[in-house]
């Protein structure tokens, strides 16, 4: 079935809460395993309809933020998905206390217990009113962003519209369009500062609720970190510093050098790697998909089986439109056993990253759909950008196909970028510890707590006040998890490094780096993070050799291109 023909009705709360309701009682009061599992089952046939058509909804709306229907749907769905789970929270504590517990485990896996426990941590009835208000403001603050109107050059663009410009060749349109840009989020500014104090408050008075010092903890448990800590992730940050920042540093200095310019350069220079200018995919948006179409049919026979169902579904939205939000994601479709696409295309690499990198998780999805129970179709989040980021470089032996004459700048690009992403986002997760450790903060120490963390970890930008905003030590607000998704970005950079180890397989035989992804992929979500990095015969993001090891394999790579002939 298309997309577009798939039927949208509301759920309505009552009817689900006395569903769930109905099913914890058949689960509680079971005298055989079997009886137990049938309850079991229909509790997962209820999460994946629950899914679904919420989901159906929330694609609809972030397709066109400015539908008038689909926009109360999803204002319906902010308000009755907590008040649905102080239900479900019923059965969690059912399944956790049944006395078939161990047949449980040996059919589906000790994960769901894991799971369970986590999820017992991270809710109580007490705390729905707040799980709404911050639904509700996250929505606006993804709205504000996607209603941006903003002057330029004889036109009005969006945000998603911007991003070519702020990397354009000419150096005078390019630092005008970071100057428009950051221009708009000073416009907004008061509106930025008063959604996110908000929310940091929110949060911590969630935490408080439950018994935590404050929002940290309760956030862990929300991520469902359970195979890691706080502790690990301070000392993946310490590896960070130690062996990424320095090869990042080197990256932007040939740069410079490059262009005839002093180290470090302004965020607009910096925007532009390569004089002849960035790589752009050759050809239409249609181009791109077709090459992505090459690409997972020639792949295996898994993705492109895949991909053909993505095509002929119509199961993804690629272009960017007016009202349409921001940025990009995958999402699944249970009862359809099929997942989605959504990004905003604009004429940079960053359509074909996005295509193969969503096309990394749907592929994941797809592949893992009709795991039971539904929870268990994908891993934790950082797991989850194993399969998106590894993706991303599985792409290479087909850049030419994307890229055309650009190729090997792309490749280069490409590998650079994931290098210099990973201090930036490990900035970004230790700036929301430093918040929510201190929530009273005010916006100008938030800013100034972004300015100075910036020295640490991204010290090739130089802070001259030349670009408002940016210079400003603001930039953090356009970065929508901080919004959003509190506590996710470190799940990119865990995962980044793991995809860095199957980059460099991939560098002396590829197959064999396909097998180790297919390795970890088929798994789903079956395991812990760290353990399905152990099965799949990688090295955890957590041992220190791991980032060493990428990183000295990384800098050969890169020196060993001359960039002075792009």
């Amino acid at each position: 079935m298309k997309f577009s023909e798939m039927p949208y009705k509301r759920l309505e709360l009552a009817d689900l809460k006395a569903e769930a309701a109905a099913i914890t009682k058949e689960f509680e009061s079971a005298e055989t395993y079997g009886d137990a599992r049938a309850a079991f089952l229909k509790k997962d046939a209820f999460d994946r309809k629950v899914q679904t058509v919420s989901t159906i909804a929330s694609i609809r709306h972030s397709i066109d933020t400015r539908d008038e229907f689909y926009d109360a749907e999803s204002t319906y769905w902010n308000e009755a998905g907590p008040a649905l789970e102080e239900e479900l929270h019923k059965f969690t504590i059912a399944l956790i206390n049944s006395k078939f517990r161990p047949e449980f485990e040996a059919e589906f896996g000790a994960i769901i217990f894991k799971a369970a426990e986590m999820d017992l941590k991270a809710f109580s009835p007490e705390i729905i009113g707040e799980m709404q208000e911050e639904n509700n403001l996250t929505m606006t603050y993804e709205k504000l962003l996607a209603s941006a109107q903003i002057p330029f050059m004889g036109e009005t663009m969006t945000l998603s519209r911007m991003t070519p410009k702020k990397s354009d060749a000419d150096d005078t349109v390019r630092l005008a369009a970071w100057k428009a840009e950051g221009a708009w989020y000073k416009e907004h500014q008061k509106e930025l500062d008063e959604y996110y104090d908000k929310l940091v408050k929110l949060r911590d008075k969630m935490g408080k609720k439950l018994g935590y010092e404050n929002y940290l903890e309760l956030g862990y448990y929300r991520m469902n970190r359970i195979s890691y800590n706080k502790d690990d992730v301070e000392k993946f940050r310490e590896a960070v510093q130690k062996y990424l920042v320095p090869v990042a540093c080197e990256v932007y200095e040939k740069q410079a050098k490059s262009f005839g310019k002093s180290y470090p350069m302004s965020f607009a220079d910096n925007a532009l790697e390569f004089k002849t200018g960035n790589p752009r995919p050759k050809g239409t948006a249609d181009d791109i998909v077709n090459a992505a179409s090459k690409f997972y049919d020639e792949l295996s026979p898994e993705t492109s089986e895949f991909f053909r169902t993505m095509r002929e579904g119509e199961l993804m939205d690629l272009l960017s439109t007016d009202g349409k939000e921001g940025g990009g994601y995958m999402t699944e479709l249970p009862d359809y056993n099929v997942p989605f696409i959504f990004a905003n295309f604009n004429g940079t690499q960053g359509d074909v990253e996005v295509l193969t990198h969503e096309g990394g998780h749907a592929f994941a999805g797809y592949t893992n759909m009709k795991r039971v129970p539904a929870t268990t179709v994908l891993p934790t989040m950082e797991a989850c950008e194993v399969h998106s980021m590894s993706m991303e470089f599985l792409s290479w032996p087909w850049a030419e196909d994307f890229f055309g004459d650009d190729a090997a700048k792309f490749r280069y690009s490409h590998l650079a970028s994931a290098l210099t992403f990973i201090p930036y986002g490990t900035m970004v997760d230790h700036f929301q510890h430093i918040v929510y450790e201190n929530p009273e903060m005010t916006p100008a120490e938030r800013h100034a707590c972004w300015k100075k963390l910036m020295g640490i970890y991204t010290p090739w930008h130089k802070l001259d006040g030349d670009i408002p905003f940016y210079s400003e030590g603001e930039g953090w607000q356009r970065q929508h998890h901080i919004y959003s998704f509190p506590l996710y970005y470190i799940d990119y950079c865990l995962a980044q490094t793991v995809a860095l180890e199957i980059w460099a397989l991939s560098q002396e035989d590829y197959r064999n780096a396909f097998d180790h992804y297919m390795a970890y992929t088929k798994m789903g979500g079956s395991e812990t993070f760290t353990d399905l990095i152990k099965k799949a015969g990688l090295v955890s993001p957590f041992d220190e050799s791991c980032l060493r090891g990428v990183a000295e394999t990384a800098k050969k790579y890169l020196e060993s291109v001359d960039t002075s002939r792009f």
